[in-house]
């Protein structure tokens, strides 16, 4: 895979909650319309896309309004509760959690301007069942 790509109406308010909320490295230095791409600290790039700029490249394929929950963006970060208080005192608001799932990883939910839902998720143990040693 090469990227996930986000199609959003409001391109310059997504694109700053992604940098200046969650915390995501862009790509280059300019963020402007009609596309970003960010850099996590772990995993692939999340991309950004504005809505009015693709459709018209596509010719007007597009479906109108926004697809709540048609995409689920995971992020892992090395310690949840110090990201979770960081990103709230930065404008983010928590929908659920922190949940545990299968006692190897821990998780909390929160939406974008765009509603899109945001999976951010602290590994406890790895796949093969070594514990995940603690953030330094």
């Amino acid at each position: 895979m090469t990227q996930i790509r986000l199609i959003v109406s409001d391109f310059t308010g997504t694109a700053a909650y992604y940098r200046e909320v969650i915390g995501l490295r862009p790509q280059f230095d300019t963020v402007a319309p009609p596309y970003v791409a960010f850099e996590p600290e772990h995993g692939s790039a999340l991309s950004l896309h504005d809505r009015a700029d693709l459709d018209a490249v596509l010719g007007g394929v597009l479906r109108p309004g926004s697809g709540a929950d048609s995409a689920l963006i995971v992020l892992r970060v090395d310690d949840l509760d110090r990201y979770l208080t960081e990103v709230t005192g930065r404008g983010a608001e928590i929908c659920t959690g922190p949940v545990v799932f299968g006692g190897r990883i821990r998780s909390a939910y929160l939406r974008d301007p765009e509603g899109n839902l945001l999976e951010i998720q602290q590994w406890l143990v790895t796949r093969s069942g070594e514990p995940v040693p603690p953030a330094s």
